[in-house]
């Protein structure tokens, strides 16, 4: 690569690919149970910075209140997003259950942590009308 080219910092390069690709995760607790404490986010997110650096990915944002979780998450073309979920799930549902065992099982049951769904958005980059826009007015061959 050149030295005098200077991309934005989220941009990412790979042997055959430049990316930057992020996502928003929003995770919500089984039955909406108000289940978190200031404690158990702090460690959720320790948790979930450590599932994401396993994908090589960046957890570049992570807060939440007592019934769920958002995380802004910048990941490599290479990693299924179907798959980095259920990784951030199941690991951290795991691990919380095993260090807040009591006060986990006051709101939890069944050995479930999470709820089965979950909102994925991609975010930044141009909005769809530039995008839109910028595809409309490429220059065709005659």
């Amino acid at each position: 690569m050149s030295p005098r080219w200077n991309p934005h910092p989220d941009v990412r390069t790979g042997r055959h690919v430049v990316y930057n690709l992020h996502v928003h995760l929003v995770f919500v607790t089984k039955y909406r149970r108000n289940a978190f404490t200031d404690a158990m986010l702090t460690r959720t997110e320790e948790i979930m910075r450590e599932v994401c650096a396993g994908f090589e990915a960046e957890l570049k944002q992570f807060n939440g209140e007592q019934d769920h979780v958002h995380l802004l998450v910048h990941y490599p073309p290479k990693v299924q997003l179907s798959k980095l979920v259920n990784s951030l799930k199941g690991v951290s549902s795991r691990r919380l259950r095993q260090e807040y065992d009591s006060h986990v099982r006051r709101y939890l049951w069944g050995g479930h942590f999470w709820s089965g769904s979950y909102f994925a958005g991609s975010c930044g980059g141009a909005p769809l009308t530039v995008v839109k826009q910028y595809i409309e007015n490429q220059q065709c061959p005659v």
